[in-house]
């Protein structure tokens, strides 16, 4: 048994009557990539008709058209239709991870199984290919997402099998051994899942010509950062400190999104020049990107639990090449170690 949730607009009219928008949206994204509303209609599974007056409704609600035809360039969006577009694809990207868990701990009450592989982890690319996987071996999995303090945390409380979280690779690891306080070398293990890479998403093709982490501060740039508590925005901090730039001289440095993805969707849709995050989620938008710092994400679970089934069973998967295969098909992810123990030291030497 799986649920799944996803996020649904809806419009309220001045009546009190209400209309969902989904199929809107893929109307309108399908005629965006083929200039076609006939194409439309046919992958939404509607006639010409009913997509046409469909579309006309909705430029009434709205007070403003959502199409523009010209003889021999077929159909295009107007401003307001890319916006409900990008918008939506911001909605998805920020609460994907946040409805992941609350699908997960909906199946972990209503299921009558108590031998759910429970994962509290930093989201992350890996760990939703892992999960993948684990589903497909009907291996029930409860999956919440935190900051990876508050994930090592719940792993000290017994509220988790794995505590997923990153820390950066060289120097800089040992600016971040605030987990340390959280875990013990005599009662906890670490096993690898990826190394990956974290950078800087910007437009395609740069127009902005933005070279580094020094180009924050410029007047013409606009940034987006990840939310106060995240891995993400420590490593963040920890490369301006390096590169002696002072957050306060960052315009938008309060501005924040709450994934990877939604960074990405947010430059992605012209709403800020900059955000920082893992390069997958700039590729999957279509950005360009600048590496700046390599991390291992790791789980960390109590030792006395490697062999338990469910966590033995996670951990043969994670050394299996097709999985090794899958994660290093994610770009900026190196599965090459994904599975292997590793010792405290190794890391935080």
């Amino acid at each position: 048994m799986s649920f799944e949730i996803h996020p649904e607009w809806r419009l309220k009219k001045r009546a009190g009557s209400e209309v969902s928008l989904p199929l809107l949206l893929q109307l309108l994204e399908t005629i965006r990539d083929q200039g076609s509303i006939s194409s439309a209609a046919t992958q939404a599974n509607l006639s010409y008709r009913h997509a046409w007056g469909m579309l006309r409704a909705f430029e009434t609600d709205f007070s403003a058209p959502l199409l523009e035809k010209s003889r021999g360039k077929g159909t295009k969006l107007t401003p307001l239709a890319e916006k409900l577009i990008w918008a939506d694809k911001r909605i998805t990207a920020r609460l994907t991870p946040l409805l992941e868990s609350f699908a997960s701990e909906l199946e972990a009450i209503l299921s009558s199984a108590s031998s759910a592989l429970r994962i509290t982890a930093s989201h992350g690319f890996a760990v939703e290919q892992l999960i993948k996987r684990l589903d497909a071996e009907d291996i029930p999995v409860e999956i919440n997402y935190r900051n990876r303090l508050e994930a090592v945390t719940a792993l000290t409380r017994g509220e988790c099998d794995l505590a997923g979280f990153h820390v950066p690779v060289g120097e800089l690891e040992l600016a971040t051994k605030t987990c340390l306080k959280w875990l013990d070398p005599k009662q906890h293990t670490l096993i690898h899942l990826a190394y990956r890479t974290q950078g800087l998403f910007i437009a395609k093709g740069n127009p902005k010509n933005i070279q580094g982490l020094a180009d924050l501060q410029r007047a013409d740039v606009r940034f987006i950062n990840r939310q106060t508590g995240s891995g993400t925005k420590m490593l963040l901090e920890l490369l301006l400190a390096k590169a002696n730039i002072e957050p306060k001289n960052i315009a938008d440095y309060e501005n924040a999104e709450f994934t990877h993805s939604a960074i990405a969707a947010y430059v992605a849709s012209k709403m800020a020049d900059i955000g920082f995050g893992v390069e997958t989620a700039a590729k999957r938008f279509d950005l360009d990107f600048i590496p700046l710092a390599s991390e291992n994400y790791f789980f960390a679970c109590k030792t006395n639990t490697l062999s338990h089934n469910t966590l033995k069973t996670a951990r043969d998967i994670m050394q299996e090449q097709t999985f090794r295969d899958s994660v290093n098909a994610l770009p900026g992810y190196d599965g090459s170690r994904s599975g292997t123990i590793v010792t405290f030291e190794e890391i935080f030497s």
